[in-house]
């Protein structure tokens, strides 16, 4: 291993790889922070930059650009409640409404600090049990899978407030409901699209969290007609941009979230399929049940807890995901794919003996991590008081341009207007719900998790021979559905176990 590392150093410490990973983290930001694009766009636009270069700096260019969207993704959410990215999804709860109460430079700040941290700790984590880990990887089957996507579900009972358990079940249910629209993958037949060939091939993330996010809430802000008075004095606090120093509170409240974070993020980035979405979602969970009955009230609210949860874990779950891709071969999500055929494409082979044969590939990459989580810190830290300066523009302004940004960024992924009124359609019935109190995002998280939690449901019943004994037949399939029970029921049981203890301690003791 001491050997590899220092081979990966003197790989990745050459002025021209160095330039790369800036040039990589550079570009991997603006697109991120651009409402529509992501990862898997920016690395599309590098492949024919990369494929002209030697398998090493190609591949850290990619990587680059790979963690850089990431990073960047968190702006858009936090500024405009526009998630282009499925792994922002969870940052716009906390970090938007930190930026409507004039924090808008602290919650950029905690975000930056957030995903440096959740970068920097899971690139050490890979470095160290990369290797190890791929067995652990394939130990997990279908069965596992589709428990671990069922606790990703039960974290709806962290977007829920008090009393609206039933409303977040609801919407997780509309999200399932909706992922199952489309051309089913394993018989390929069309279902639930009412005979519209522009429903064959479903409907797409983009789209939809477009529509209850960024059009919703421009939507809402037009339908509440803020009175001018109060919509100036926003605006001034937005100009003002706010402290971007972190206090010493908040600092001791980031560290402890911002490691386990961490260690969840790079674990569920580790076994493929799962990856970055469903890690910042879970992390926001947990932190919610951890932070206990006061801190948990802050949730939604602008909480520092579940700002940086979402951001560590999403960060460090994109590492994590090089563990699969490097010693498998076996990519985790659609970026990852891109990467798999850009290294199939230079002659390597990804795989168990990858780190052994092309040893200065394998560990470049992961030093190159190190080096890119560093340079995205001193980029964007300078750059924070003038992306801030986004919520300075007048709402008659800002309202019009998310709207459009929204409509061109769906419209440039399909170049079908159908789209444009389906998210239309979509964003008016997400405002309707809105103002009833339904909380959008365990509608995403459902939307999110559906696909894979049928394909994976599908092939553990073939494998059983369509028989439900699985579910306890593997104890860590049983262990998984265990924690996902306990994860859904606890907090709908918390508010009755408060009152019967308040009953017992009010009523008067026998002499």
């Amino acid at each position: 291993m001491i050997d590899g590392i220092l081979i990966g150093l003197s790989t990745a410490f050459t002025f021209q790889n160095i330039i790369f990973v800036v040039m990589g983290c550079l570009v991997g930001t603006f697109i991120g922070m651009l409402p529509g694009l992501g990862p898997m766009s920016a690395i599309a636009l590098m492949i024919p930059v990369a494929a002209s270069l030697e398998p090493s700096a190609g591949i850290i260019l990619m990587a680059a650009v790979y963690y850089g969207a990431i990073f960047g993704g968190s702006t858009s959410s936090i500024l405009i409640n526009a998630p282009g990215v499925a792994s922002t999804v969870a940052t716009s709860f906390d970090g938007y409404p930190m930026a409507k109460q004039g924090k808008a430079g602290k919650a950029l700040a905690i975000a930056a600090y957030s995903s440096f941290s959740g970068g920097v700790i899971a690139a050490l984590l890979l470095l160290i049990a990369a290797p190890y880990l791929a067995s652990v990887s394939l130990s997990f089957q279908s069965t596992d899978y589709f428990a671990l996507m069922v606790l990703g579900l039960s974290a709806v009972a962290a977007f829920a407030g008090k009393g609206e358990v039933l409303k977040a079940l609801l919407m997780t249910v509309v999200g399932l409901m909706l992922s199952t629209v489309g051309t089913d993958q394993t018989v390929g037949v069309p279902r639930f699209t009412l005979g519209m060939i522009d429903l064959v091939d479903g409907i797409s993330f983009l789209l939809l969290v477009m529509a209850t996010f960024a059009l919703s809430e421009a939507l809402m802000a037009i339908i509440k007609k803020v009175d001018e008075s109060k919509r100036e004095a926003e605006r001034k606090a937005a100009s003002e941009l706010g402290s971007m120093k972190i206090t010493k509170e908040e600092v001791k409240e980031m560290v402890p979230v911002i490691g386990r974070s961490s260690v969840l993020g790079f674990i569920i980035g580790v076994l493929p399929g799962a990856g970055a979405t469903i890690a910042s979602f879970l992390a926001y969970g947990t932190e919610q049940r951890i932070a206990g009955p006061v801190k948990g009230k802050e949730f939604g609210k602008g909480s520092v807890r579940g700002l940086a949860a979402p951001e560590t874990a999403n960060n460090a779950a994109a590492t994590g995901s090089f563990v699969p891709l490097l010693t498998l071969g076996i990519p985790g999500s659609g970026t990852t794919a891109i990467m798999l055929g850009a290294l199939i494409g230079y002659g390597i082979q990804p795989g168990p003996r990858l780190y052994i044969d092309q040893p200065d590939v394998f560990w470049s990459v992961i030093i190159s991590m190190w080096l890119g989580n560093i340079i995205l810190l001193v980029l964007n830290l300078p750059l924070i008081p003038h992306i801030a300066r986004v919520l300075a523009i007048p709402a008659r302004f800002l309202l019009p341009l998310i709207l459009f940004f929204s409509l061109i960024g769906v419209y440039f992924v399909s170049f079908n207007t159908f789209d444009i009124q389906l998210m239309v359609l979509f964003g008016l019935a997400a405002t309707i719900l809105r103002l009833l109190s339904f909380p959008m995002a365990p509608m995403i998280l459902g939307f999110i998790l559906g696909g894979m939690m049928e394909e994976n449901l599908r092939r553990a019943l073939l494998i059983s021979d369509d028989s439900w004994s699985f579910l306890w037949e593997r104890p860590l399939t049983l262990s998984i559905l265990l924690i996902a029970a306990a994860c859904l029921f606890v907090p709908m049981l918390s508010p009755v176990i408060a009152k019967m203890r308040s009953k017992t301690q009010d009523a008067p003791s026998a002499d």
